[in-house]
């Protein structure tokens, strides 16, 4: 295990695993948190010994959202509209949301602002029965700004997603799955164990098609279908000419299993 400031991080097995270490603040993420986050996961979309990611919290929250002690201070110095969080959070949404690896965010608390946007830009979430979302923003008169207005109506629809953000209410496990905000649910104590069973299923796999299959659905929202059929026939290529592709067809020849590099 590394310690980086406000971060736990380890890789095993080809997973990786970070874990926001601010529990005294409920994991807040303040600017270094942000920045220091930015900058691990650049380090891990480009070590080939990591084939997922994994982002979970210590303590009983996931995260609380933007340090808010972080914010009075700025306001106090008459700086908050220039002190910079918004667009450190924004460049590290942008990062988590495009990363080559699989992401998953094993949520084990309570997730609010920002740290259920944290949530979103993952592309799978398991929630311990006792986490809770909540969007936290028009409590405050505030309007979101770390990505929920795009994520959430595509998640979980409009109707919902304004259900969410409109009305700031907190959404429990159960209620979390029901709507779609996460894709499974399971006991605080078994929630590292089912994570790990299912990174370790995808750290397994053929991560380069994982790639350009993340590619494929972020991009094809802004194409039409025969753009996005020009985009998959590329991207195909790509794959077939891969290592991992010439593998699953000499494995599919031999009739045994592939064993996928990731390449």
């Amino acid at each position: 295990m590394t310690t980086h400031i406000s971060l736990l991080c380890q890789v095993k097995a080809g997973v990786a695993w970070i874990t926001l270490d601010r529990p005294a603040q409920r994991n807040a993420l303040d600017i270094p948190t942000l920045k220091n986050l930015h900058a691990l996961l650049d380090e891990y979309n480009a070590d080939p010994a990591v084939r997922v990611v994994v982002l979970t919290g210590s303590g009983r929250s996931f995260c609380s959202g933007a340090d808010l002690a972080e914010w009075a201070e700025a306001e106090a110095r008459g700086a908050l509209e220039t002190y910079g969080w918004t667009e450190t959070a924004h460049a590290l949404m942008t990062r988590l949301h495009t990363l080559d690896k699989p992401t998953l965010a094993a949520i084990n608390g309570t997730a609010v602002g920002a740290g259920m946007d944290l949530t979103l830009c993952c592309d799978l979430r398991i929630a311990a029965q006792s986490a809770r979302f909540k969007a936290g923003y028009t409590s405050l008169a505030y309007s979101p700004d770390a990505g929920a207005s795009w994520h959430l109506p595509r998640l979980i629809g409009s109707e919902q997603a304004k259900r969410l953000l409109f009305l700031d209410e907190l959404w429990g496990a159960d209620r979390a799955l029901a709507a779609g905000l996460v894709g499974e649910v399971c006991a605080d104590d078994q929630l590292h164990d089912v994570t790990t069973e299912l990174a370790t299923r995808m750290a397994n796999g053929p991560t380069f098609a994982f790639a350009q299959t993340k590619k494929l659905m972020r991009e094809g929202a802004q194409r039409s279908l025969p753009e996005q059929l020009q985009a998959e026939l590329a991207a195909g290529l790509l794959c077939g000419r891969s290592k991992d592709g010439a593998e699953a067809l000499r494995a599919a020849i031999e009739k045994r299993p592939a064993h996928f590099s990731g390449q």
